[in-house]
């Protein structure tokens, strides 16, 4: 299956160490090399970067290591194809707009017979039954809630029940964001950290390479990062349990 890479944090910051490890899973220490994507929001704007090469041959994958983008919302994928063949139009993350917002979600799992009736006020491209969740997702959004966006903590009971429904089908690791908050979703396995003062040294498990965060941050600096495996062999990650929905706003899970 696919891997999912997200972070968010309380000041714009980059994810080029965090996206380094994560690529190199994307057909060399791992075998999701069926595209990838990854999507930075910037005020109302979304940077979106696909790819159906695999990561580590991409070079635009070579390009986001290299270039700090900061965002303080970034969720990545990269695939390992269960349902829809290796195209442009399948790589995740994908974006719609609904209540005057950009949204980006991207997908880890399969899900079986699922085919929701659509009412085309959001529609595939591709094939994939991740779109066609996040179609589904956005359409029950709009049916539910109309023109107006709801309160964060009133969409949050909403999409819990949503990716309830849709996670019966089958395995339903997401991520899901409107550039204010990120959503995450685990059927299976999805981790996260939080980094924060006192800011301490990081070592990835897939390249050989570390950072000193106190060297690039400030005192007030708080990141989130959630990932369906681990990034780093010297710190300490949390699991999700099974069927959990987590809420991620200013660099920290929101109870």
């Amino acid at each position: 299956m696919c891997q999912l890479l997200g972070m968010n944090c309380n000041v714009p910051t980059d994810i080029v160490f965090s996206f380094t490890g994560f690529a190199t899973r994307g057909g060399l220490t791992d075998e999701h090399k069926d595209g990838w994507g990854i999507a930075f929001f910037e005020g109302a704007g979304v940077r979106l970067f696909v790819d159906h090469q695999s990561a580590i041959d991409s070079p635009v994958a070579d390009l986001i290591k290299r270039y700090p983008i900061k965002s303080k919302h970034v969720i990545a994928h990269i695939r390992k194809a269960t349902q829809g063949h290796v195209a442009l139009e399948n790589c995740h993350p994908f974006v719609r707009e609904l209540w005057g917002r950009y949204w980006v979600f991207a997908h880890n799992g399969d899900l079986k017979n699922f085919a929701p009736t659509l009412d085309g006020s959001f529609t595939p491209v591709g094939t994939t039954d991740s779109e066609r969740a996040f179609c589904y997702l956005l359409q029950q959004l709009r049916k539910q809630f109309g023109d107006v966006a709801p309160p964060l903590h009133v969409l949050r009971s909403a999409i819990t029940t949503l990716t309830t429904e849709i996670a019966s089908y089958g395995v339903f690791n997401m991520m899901l964001s409107d550039g204010s908050a990120l959503f995450a979703h685990c059927s299976t396995r999805l981790h996260y950290i939080v980094r924060q003062h006192p800011f301490n040294q990081a070592r990835l498990s897939d390249e050989d390479l570390s950072v000193d965060f106190s060297t690039v941050t400030t005192p007030n600096d708080r990141v989130a990062i959630i990932v369906t495996e681990p990034l780093t062999t010297n710190e300490t990650w949390h699991a999700f349990n099974s069927g959990e929905l987590k809420l991620f706003a200013e660099g920290m899970p929101v109870d």
